[in-house]
């Protein structure tokens, strides 16, 4: 069974049937947009109709709009009410937002840029959404122009094929792929709220510059902050050519993880933080003993008295692209790092400092793994549920 017989190479049980082809002419009511005109105040207010720009299409299922539009507008204008539950495409935009699709989850009106695709009762809204969204390079490719210039237009969509099976089975495939979205939408959600929530503690547990006192710390710490440059705290090494070694179990970190053996001498036995000497300099990171860095790369090993995690965590706040030394490729050098001011606290406070991080670090990691699972089954189910 093989996608050029009409039949996909994963389907749910109780579906044998071939699948056909047919043109969205032929199956929606095609429809687009406009907008009122600006100069005139009764067109936009008060904010009555919702009303999508082409901007907006990137929010896939929309719940709703960034602005509205007035009655008056909608019956004074080439905008139309479209109704729920009809496929949207941008039609226009130089950037990403040409080919991308959405489904509206309320009645609204578009701007011009916008194609609504409202279809037929045999045909199920998410199973077309789904199967348009993996053919987005497709979909900019047939934009009048060269597919890099130009844009769709409603005839253009009219044209566009889509499969066709039972209404029962293109309900099963609709409903996975939007039980799919949720969980993705669900732990982005919970990654960005993380992401978020370390870079305000980060701001907020660390002394701002003209104080030695953080604004939230833990109960049972009140002692002022000491000051320090980097080189009281750290001892920066240089990394150093890899190609000659041969493969084996130590990672070489900047080398996209690839394995080379080493002589256990060489390579280093304490964790450490790296950061970019040349290149991306601003990207700090925990390196897990034993490794070997390349030279492009520093590996800066905490002195005795100070945490790993604490120093990991005054590494990003430091803002490495304002201590850029180079006019071209950006460049850290040893006497920049080391003559960095820091403050820091006793070793007490540092270690529930750099454990609180830890774990959020922990959180971000997992909702970012089974982000980017969720992501690979999505695109692995794409191309086998459709032909």
């Amino acid at each position: 069974m093989t996608k050029e017989k009409g039949i996909p190479q994963i389907r749910f049980s109780g579906f044998t049937d071939t699948w056909e082809q047919r043109e969205v002419s032929n199956v929606a009511m095609i429809s687009t947009g406009g907008t009122p005109s600006t100069a005139i105040n009764e067109y936009w207010n008060p904010k009555q109709v919702p009303w999508l720009s082409s901007g907006e299409v990137h929010k896939k299922y929309i719940t709703y709009t960034d602005d509205k539009i007035s009655n008056e507008g909608l019956n004074h204008s080439s905008a139309r009410m479209i109704k729920q539950n009809s496929v949207l495409i941008a039609l226009a935009g130089q950037g990403k937002t040409r080919g991308t699709v959405a489904i509206n989850r309320i009645s609204l009106s578009t701007n011009q840029s916008i194609a609504a695709m409202t279809f037929a009762p045999d045909i199920c809204p998410e199973f077309v959404f789904s199967n348009l969204e993996s053919r987005y390079d497709e979909l900019r490719k047939v934009s009048s122009g060269d597919g890099t210039r130009g844009g769709l237009n409603k005839q253009l969509v009219s044209e566009i094929q889509i499969p066709y099976t039972s209404l029962n089975e293109q309900r099963k495939i609709g409903q996975f792929f939007t039980h799919l979205d949720r969980l993705i939408t669900l732990h982005q959600r919970k990654y960005d709220k993380l992401t978020k929530v370390k870079k305000a503690m980060l701001e907020k547990m660390f002394p701002k510059n003209g104080s030695l006192y953080p604004e939230i710390r833990f109960k049972g710490f009140t002692d002022a902050w000491e000051q320090r440059k980097l080189e009281e705290v750290i001892t920066v090494g240089n990394g150093m050519d890899y190609k000659h070694l041969s493969e084996g179990d130590i990672p070489v970190y900047g080398t996209g993880g690839y394995m080379l053996s080493v002589d256990k001498a060489l390579s280093y036995d304490k964790d450490a933080i790296g950061i970019g000497r040349k290149g991306t300099i601003d990207k700090p990171y925990v390196l897990k003993a034993p490794f070997w860095t390349v030279d492009t790369l520093f590996y800066c090993i905490p002195k005795e008295d100070y945490s790993l995690d604490f120093v990991y965590c005054i590494f990003q706040n430091v803002n490495w692209k304002e201590k850029d030394e180079s006019t071209g490729v950006p460049s850290l050098s040893k006497v920049n790092i080391n003559s960095t001011d820091v403050k820091v606290p006793t070793l007490a406070e540092q270690e529930k400092i750099g454990a609180y991080f830890a774990q959020l670090d922990n959180l971000i990691t997992l909702h970012q793994r089974k982000l980017e699972k969720l992501k690979n089954i999505k695109k692995a189910c794409l191309e086998k549920m459709f032909v």
